[in-house]
């Protein structure tokens, strides 16, 4: 597997896997009927870092990183990170998250916090695994696609 930075043209390829995610209403935040350039400025906008994880130059993950606040407050990033669905299980998400740790203290974030982690997402337990701790948890802030109001956790880690 190789993860590099982000190219204009690996649009293409996220953009399926993006579709599908954000449309199964079960892990993003974001309106399952986003428009494609819409959900580009989202993923690979002004400002954000993205990543992408290939296999056999097939893009079959991606992550991106941007500051989570302005200002006095701008080291500590935010990030998000999406996994072709027909790749899960192969540590691929893992991989593009140790990268991302990597890079945003590289770079000179201090910490990194997630806004809002779906309490019924399975990367939660990669996400503690990886040392970040839950701050709390708004309840009944998400209407999951199968599991209806669930709460959404704000996570941390220092980098």
């Amino acid at each position: 597997m190789l993860i590099r930075d982000a190219e204009d043209e690996d649009w293409a390829q996220i953009w399926p896997f993006w579709r599908q995610i954000v449309g199964s209403r079960e892990t993003y935040a974001w309106d399952p009927n986003t428009p494609e350039a819409q959900a580009r400025t989202l993923w690979m906008g002004p400002g954000k870092r993205a990543y992408v994880a290939e296999v056999d130059g097939a893009v079959v993950g991606s992550a991106y990183v941007a500051p989570n606040y302005g200002g006095p407050a701008a080291g500590i990033a935010n990030a998000g990170f999406m996994v072709d669905p027909a790749q899960g299980g192969r540590g691929i998400g893992r991989a593009l998250a140790e990268h991302v740790l990597e890079r945003a203290k590289a770079d000179g974030f201090r910490g990194m916090v997630f806004n809002a982690v779906v309490e019924t997402n399975p990367a939660v337990g990669l996400w503690t695994s990886l040392g970040f701790t839950i701050l709390g948890t708004v309840p009944d802030a998400y209407e999951h696609a199968r599991h209806g109001r669930v709460g959404l956790h704000i996570m941390y880690r220092a980098l």
